[in-house]
């Protein structure tokens, strides 16, 4: 969104002329428009170090899959690279925090563990309509421009928000709150406005490596540093094809996302339940039964997640997820529905079909399927999956 002003400049804005000063308006129309917390920072906020880790993380390979990263680089070491006229970003907070812990949910090996930020209406959407509530408000009363930005821009909210002193980034270079513990979606509005900033949220993580220590495939190489290329939440979510043999057993039953970092962090005992009802779990993405999930063909797949985050990956990669975790479930009564899946259309979907069928069917049960199978497969990832199941 972009607003262009009537006529009041943007230093006498600055001076706080609106009843009770502007800074107090910004906050009263967040907290209106739904927000739990709101702050200011500088569009200097996005320092030199942290562009040289950005550089540093792209040259190192570590985004995988995420291209983008690398063609976004420029514009995301400075926010003025989208937009020269800003002086200032206002950060916003919308807590989403679960009612329940989200390690629970792995111990149901027969159960999808999906990212509690997933369950609900997909949260672009929200924060969006509450971002432009909040900017058209500052630019009808105060004639300043203004931009919102959601996750999808060029611009390193977290950074930005740890400057606007929201939280600070953690040992898992995720944001943790002290009111609201690791679940805060964040949005920004930059603004011409030169407003007061806020002082900047110091570490209090100390020595605790809980985050580190917990994620099951090793994606953090050292403290403030994620492999993204190990990160299930990347792997189920981001990363387009196969998924590396030796990864497949750490991902649990992961489905799309994973919380274990977040889920962990000491500073969720201040954590509270989303006051936004449309981030509550749906029944239909609250961790339901793998078996319901093998079922679904395209038009089951967006009918059941339509408006949530999960129709982004599409029916193929979710089903890829959903056999991996079918896989590890060690649930023999899933095969009947994971080999039906070995003739889908999908190769990505046909191979990890094999792949759960290798470790939850007895060796002269799967010698039979690959008898069956083999000889019309014409993929050479699945025939590949059909070889090193049949070796092992």
């Amino acid at each position: 969104m972009s607003s262009k002003p009537p006529s009041a400049s943007a230093a006498s804005i600055a001076t706080g002329s609106l009843p009770g000063g502007i800074r107090a308006r910004i906050t009263k129309l967040a907290m209106d428009a739904g927000f739990d917390v709101v702050r200011v920072t500088g569009t200097s906020a996005i320092t030199p170090q942290t562009g040289a880790r950005l550089d540093e993380f792209i040259a190192e390979n570590r985004h995988g899959d995420m291209d983008w990263m690398a063609t976004t680089a420029a514009r995301r070491r400075h926010p003025t690279s989208m937009w020269a006229d800003a002086r200032s970003i206002i950060m916003l907070g919308l807590n989403y925090g679960p009612t329940s812990n989200p390690l629970d949910a792995l111990k149901a090996k027969s159960n999808a563990a999906i990212s509690c930020y997933a369950k609900g209406k997909d949260y672009h959407i929200i924060i969006k309509k509450k971002l432009k509530m909040v900017a058209g408000a500052l630019y009808r009363e105060t004639g300043a421009e203004v931009k919102v930005f959601v996750d999808t821009a060029p611009l390193m909210e977290k950074p930005a928000a740890a400057a606007a002193g929201i939280g600070w980034q953690g040992k898992h270079s995720n944001l943790v709150s002290h009111e609201f513990g690791s679940w805060l979606f964040l949005g920004a509005i930059l603004t011409t406005m030169e407003l007061t900033l806020d002082a900047p949220q110091r570490d209090h993580c100390g020595s605790c490596r809980a985050c580190l220590d917990i994620c099951p495939s090793n994606a953090f190489p050292a403290p403030y540093q994620l492999d993204a290329r190990r990160c299930i939440s990347y792997l189920t979510i981001e990363h387009k094809g196969h998924i590396a043999a030796e990864l497949r057993p750490l991902m649990g039953n992961h489905v799309f996302g994973c919380d274990d970092c977040l889920a962990i962090c000491p500073w969720n005992k201040f954590a509270q339940g989303a006051r936004d009802l449309r981030l509550l779990p749906r029944l239909e993405t609250d961790d339901p039964p793998l078996d319901e999930l093998l079922r679904l063909d395209d038009a089951g797949f967006r009918s059941r997640f339509r408006g949530t985050p999960l129709k982004r990956t599409g029916r193929d990669r979710f089903l890829r997820n959903v056999l991996i975790a079918a896989g590890n479930s060690q649930d023999q009564s899933l095969l009947p529905r994971i080999t039906a899946l070995l003739r889908d259309a999908s190769p990505l979907v046909r191979a990890m079909a094999v792949w759960a069928c290798g470790r939850l069917a007895a060796g002269d049960e799967f010698a039979t399927l690959r008898a069956a199978h083999i000889s019309d497969e014409h993929d050479r990832h699945v025939s590949l999956e059909w070889s090193q199941a049949d070796m092992a």
